[in-house]
């Protein structure tokens, strides 16, 4: 039985792996020039807020893989949505459906949320280009395989104490609530995915943004939905400005890593709750996603030479508006639930 000091030092472990776990993902990811080098500390801060424990080697090396077989078959997709458009779009719907609703359902989460991730990426990438596809299939698997690796590392050098209790089994819904459920985060993605079809290089930050967006609501109830979903999506802008600003005063990828780390800790001991507050980790786990969207987004603006501020908030607009269309489905829904049936 743990006291109550012993849990403390276990949380506290935990939320420094997991900042300086992001931390390092991130400058790694940027350092490498990888594609797309937000995706793989965005998946470093859900696989560390997911696994208090390292993954034995074979889940290690077959996660990437099973993702990435998964996800390259929204590659299939991609003749449909080029010349059957509303039937392609219809299939990505049922797949997102079926992704959540396997996680609800006891799945493995992880694995639920990279299959929506990729599969939305990939297929709205295809559908304008091949090659930008084959592009997002390889940043998808190498900021897998990259977070998995930061992972042991950080399991490594910062383990949890003996004794540690052990996560608890996510908790299977029942068929009826599980599919409600999934059936919402689908509607809440489907929109960012549709966007996405006519540009999918400048929404692919959308997607992301969406899936997180989605995820969180399968534990966000309609009556905190605004302040949830809208709240954390506002944080994490105001703290991707004040991280902006923060670097600009050293610019180089050391100080990327510090700032990161600070930033990353400053969340992690209130999602880990270190610092006790009202809202849940989903709250928390939203913001850290936001904020290493837009700043990366942002950092690879700036390489190309385009304006980072109009950039900014365009992003940030599209972010908030996605965030209350969510929020607004939340709200339809549940009071379609609330409805009297009608008597067969």
């Amino acid at each position: 039985m743990t006291t109550p000091s012993s849990q403390r030092e276990i949380l506290g472990r935990r939320a420094l792996r997991m900042g300086l776990g992001t931390a390092l993902t991130l400058a790694i990811s940027f350092g490498m020039d990888l594609p797309l080098p937000m995706v793989a500390p965005v998946f470093a801060v859900f696989l560390f807020a997911t696994l208090p424990r390292p993954l034995p080697l074979k889940a290690a090396l077959g996660l990437p893989l099973v993702v990435g077989l998964a996800t390259g078959s929204g590659l299939l997709l991609v003749p449909l949505l080029r010349y059957y458009v509303q039937a392609g779009v219809l299939l990505v719907g049922l797949c997102l459906f079926l992704a959540f609703r396997y996680g609800l359902r006891g799945g493995n989460n992880l694995v639920a949320t990279f299959l929506a991730a990729g599969l939305t990426m990939i297929s709205a990438a295809g559908a304008a280009e091949m090659q930008l596809a084959i592009t997002v299939v390889g940043a998808l698997i190498k900021g897998l395989l990259l977070a998995v690796l930061v992972l042991a590392f950080c399991h490594w050098l910062l383990p949890d104490p003996a004794g540690a209790p052990r996560a608890a089994a996510s908790r299977s819904l029942s068929n009826r609530e599980a599919s409600r459920l999934a059936l919402r985060a689908t509607l809440v993605v489907l929109p960012a995915f549709l966007f996405a079809l006519a540009d999918p290089a400048a929404y692919m930050p959308i997607i992301m943004k969406s899936v997180s967006l989605g995820r969180q609501s399968c534990t966000t109830s309609a009556r905190g939905a605004a302040r949830e979903l809208l709240g954390s999506t506002l944080l994490g802008g105001l703290l991707a400005i004040l991280f902006w600003f923060a670097l600009k005063w050293f610019v180089n990828l050391w100080m990327f890593f510090l700032w990161m780390l600070l930033f990353g800790l400053a969340v992690a001991r209130k999602l880990y709750g270190l610092r006790p507050g009202r809202y849940k980790p989903g709250f928390w786990l939203n913001t850290l996603v936001t904020l290493i969207i837009l700043l990366g987004q942002s950092v690879q603006d700036s390489v190309a030479g385009k304006d980072v501020y109009t950039a900014f908030a365009v992003r940030m607009g599209l972010f908030i508006a996605v965030t209350l269309y969510a929020c607004f489905m939340l709200q339809l829904l549940e009071v379609r639930q609330r409805l009297p049936q009608p008597s067969s």
